[in-house]
């Protein structure tokens, strides 16, 4: 091994050891750290965040990489290391390392803060701590940001390096063009859909005896993950080995904690499948939000939505609910949880709906960014946007604007991910059915040669290689988001016997 890079792998075992420490206290608050924990736990994060901050931006691990930089003989996942490494200590060398350390126990605070909001319905509570938040994302990205570059292009690059305002904004008015008459088709149609049986009490023990199956069936590997429950689903990993995803349940919405539990378990699959040398690095993880949304999408929806993934999977759901399910055929349940309904909450929205949810949120971030909406007015403007875009108004702001949990840690920029991330989905669908019998593996109950396909052609790679090289590599082109387009178009008209 080149002599620096070993001295340079001593400090990113330091590193990964305090990030694993500050994921650990993230997961803790998501899921069991009981309420009053807040404010002392915040400010050992504050203290854990500062050690983090003092192992990289230093002189020595500055002097290291600049010489690597220059090295010819490193491993391909050497020199990611490299390059990220680089760009993270370039990033956070330019804040205070003071104003770092209260941003960290901001973040450790705002959450559960955000939480008790939402339960409670009082987006008054949450305002005072969301205006913190906001103030120090627009600082830090001003920190950030190059000659000439707007603070939320500036903010984007942290989630999606490249898809600035110029690429996602014809990108959104493409969807807006083409979905929002598609819908008004559908929605006309969609007496014919009789989704009444999905609203029974479905028994919360037997939903989450169903769900920890369906996650192995998928291929979470228990032996490496484990599934807990939080306010908000969400994926985090400490490396390949330890993978960890929650799940929300609703007595009369069973489809609503299946569906998460699908999208965790790509993302988690995901991260059980990075290299064991890239994972515990600044290489290790998904190549980018959107790709990492893209995984977690395809398995979702490609897959998970499809007749052909629940003509096995089915009689299991029925063998734990076989009162409310008994006149069900799979046709018919696979027919309703397609439906195309304008809806109120981004995680329980259909295909169809999906991207105008992310649109609102994208296009509330660039004002809230750009100075020209306040956050007192954010309620009220998201209101009229679900209203414009959707034809729905929430009644309440716990099942408006106080529904994610994005903002309330600084996650400015990441919305448009998940947008992206159908896209790449789409993308990346398109080419592997050129190479892979999909529905013959989903209809055997096989997903082992679906997964073993991502793993190879993505997965492994963690951020060796970045999204646009893996588009390019796996599907022959750069991002293309008319494979979308045709994806969702070709599935709505069949679904509904429209015609375009």
């Amino acid at each position: 091994m080149n002599q620096d890079y070993e001295k340079l792998a001593g400090h990113i075992e330091k590193m990964t050891a305090l990030q694993t420490a500050l994921t650990l206290f993230d997961w803790d608050a998501e899921t069991i750290a009981p309420r009053d924990s807040l404010e002392m736990t915040a400010r050992m994060v504050g203290q854990l965040s500062s050690l983090y901050f003092e192992a990289l931006v230093n002189e020595e691990v500055k002097g290291l990489l600049q010489t690597l930089a220059k090295a010819d003989d490193l491993t391909q996942a050497q020199a990611a290391v490299v390059r990220e490494l680089s760009k993270t200590l370039s990033d956070l060398e330019k804040i205070p390392p003071e104003e770092y350390r209260a941003f960290r126990e901001l973040q450790a605070q705002a959450t559960t803060v955000w939480a008790r909001a939402k339960q409670e319905n009082d987006f008054d509570a949450f305002a005072p701590i969301l205006s913190d938040m906001l103030s120090y994302v627009k600082k830090f990205a001003a920190y950030r940001r190059k000659e000439g570059q707007s603070l939320y292009d500036a903010q984007l690059d942290e989630y999606e390096e490249g898809f600035t305002k110029e690429v996602l904004d014809p990108f959104f008015a493409l969807l807006k063009e083409k979905i929002v008459p598609l819908l008004k088709k559908a929605a006309a149609k969609n007496d014919s859909f009789d989704t009444s049986p999905l609203r029974q009490r479905f028994d919360l023990a037997k939903q989450k005896e169903f769900n920890r199956w369906l996650a192995a069936y998928i291929g979470f590997d228990f032996n490496r993950g484990v599934m807990a429950e939080s306010e908000h689903p969400f994926t985090t990993e400490l490396h390949n080995h330890d993978v960890r995803i929650t799940n929300h349940y609703h007595e009369q919405a069973v489809e609503n904690a299946i569906f998460s539990t699908i999208h965790e378990g790509g993302h988690a699959i995901y991260e059980m499948n990075v290299a064991d040398e890239l994972t515990q690095t600044p290489a290790g993880g998904g190549a980018s939000c959107g790709m990492h949304e893209s995984q977690s999408r395809f398995m979702e929806n490609m897959l998970g939505r499809s007749l052909a993934f629940w003509e096995p999977v089915y009689p299991k759901l029925k063998e734990y609910f076989p009162q409310q399910l008994k006149d069900v055929g799979v046709e018919d349940f696979v027919r309703w949880i397609n439906k195309a309904q304008p809806s109120l909450i981004r995680t329980e929205a259909d295909e169809l709906t999906y991207c105008l949810h992310v649109m609102i949120r994208y296009e509330l971030e660039k004002e809230l960014i750009d100075g020209h909406l306040s956050v007192e007015e954010l309620p009220g403007a998201w209101n009229d946007r679900y209203e414009a875009y959707l034809g729905v108004r929430p009644q309440n702001d716990r099942e408006g604007v106080l529904q994610d949990i994005h903002w309330s840690q600084g996650s400015f920029g990441y919305f448009p991910s998940y947008a992206l991330g159908n896209a790449f989905a789409a993308q990346i669908y398109h080419a592997m059915k050129q190479e892979l019998a999909v529905e013959e593996c989903l209809r055997s109950g096989d997903l082992a040669p679906i997964r073993d396909w991502l793993k190879e052609k993505i997965h492994r790679f963690g951020q060796v290689k970045k999204t646009r090289q893996l588009l390019q590599e796996v599907t022959g082109e750069d991002f293309n988001p008319q494979y979308y387009i045709d994806y969702l178009i070709g599935k709505f008209t069949k679904l509904y016997g429209l015609e375009m």
